[in-house]
């Protein structure tokens, strides 16, 4: 088991502690996940498939007569698979703009612009991932959550889309996080959204009370309801007609609920943490993480650099993670 902190503190290169520095500061998510890296490729295949079993029916316990038996009931498991994918991106530099660029160097600004996209791609994976669809990505909670137990409000909504509506329905929404919260194995390790809905989140934990602050590792201060901290799941470059449109990462969408078609509906998401819930999956070893800088001691005006994370995500508890769906901000 290892943390983004822990792996850093493995690494003798100060620029390769830097690096994992800048996933931290820039996804709240993958800072405070913990990672299994047991992971090796074998056989001289082509993936890294990382197996566990997924807790499916919990033991059920009661009580018996004097002389009866008990009804014999057992906990069930099924098997699950999920494959390690590369996340990351590449840039070029000119060795005249690097030169030129005084203190403000052109490589570490596409380095920290490059590993903030690659926290992008990772988080917009995590809750959109779709491995069918798309054989670069890993299933996300949108779809493992699907028809589970802990998929809340499938069939109605809520709506927040003004003050007014949100003085009239916060403490229905405050009772369905209720609901939500309650339906993990325990407590959640934070609350995942996109940017307005966490506002939305505020405004009603600030109006009933729970509205708490903590800290990240950096002391940034963290917004949280009743200390369980909001992750702003922020916003993708989605391309739409030769321009790149900001997207959020957890999506606003028109749905149909009943017979009716209902516009700017979202989902919040919470995980618990931890290697028997939801975690993180990477390999052995030092390329979790990696940075390739240009080197321009070498021929060649026009360097290439890069950076790469190796990711995927396990939930080996179908209470480990849960969704409430279908709140309405717009």
């Amino acid at each position: 088991m290892v943390t983004l902190a822990q792996f850093r503190e493995g690494r003798s290169d100060h620029v390769a502690r830097q690096v994992i520095d800048s996933f931290r500061r820039n996804s709240l998510l993958l800072d405070r996940l913990v990672f299994d890296d047991a992971l090796e490729a074998s056989g001289g295949g082509s993936t890294l498939t990382y197996s566990y079993l997924r807790e499916k029916t919990p033991a059920i316990a009661g009580t018996r007569e004097i002389n009866k038996e008990y009804v014999p009931q057992e906990t069930t498991r099924e098997k699950q698979s999920v494959d390690v994918k590369v996340f990351g991106g590449s840039f070029q530099v000119d060795r005249v703009i690097e030169s030129s660029s005084g203190k403000a160097s052109e490589v570490a600004r596409q380095v920290e612009a490059k590993i903030k996209a690659t926290c992008t791609a990772f988080s917009k994976t995590v809750i959109e991932g779709d491995a069918d669809a798309d054989s670069t990505t890993f299933d996300g909670l949108d779809k493992a959550l699907r028809g589970g137990n802990t998929e809340i409000n499938v069939d109605g909504y809520i709506d927040l889309s003004t003050s007014d509506a949100m003085d009239k329905n916060y403490k229905k929404l405050l009772d369905l996080m209720d609901e939500f919260l309650a339906s993990l194995s325990g407590r959640a390790s934070c609350i995942m959204a996109n940017t307005s809905m966490i506002t939305k989140l505020k405004a009603a934990a600030r109006r009933s009370g729970y509205l708490t602050h903590t800290e990240d590792s950096f002391g940034n201060q963290v917004e949280s309801y009743d200390g369980i901290p909001f992750v702003d799941m922020g916003y993708y470059p989605k391309l739409v007609s030769d321009s790149y449109v900001e997207t959020p990462v957890v999506p606003i969408a028109a749905r149909t609920i009943g017979s009716t078609e209902v516009m700017g509906l979202t989902d919040i998401y919470a995980p618990v943490i931890g290697l028997d819930n939801f975690h993180g999956v990477t390999v052995k070893g030092n390329k979790f993480i990696s940075q390739y800088l240009p080197d321009f001691t070498k021929p060649g005006a026009v360097k290439t650099g890069e950076v790469e994370m190796l990711a995927a995500i396990a939930l080996k508890n179908t209470r480990g993670a849960a969704v409430l769906r279908n709140l309405k901000i717009k």
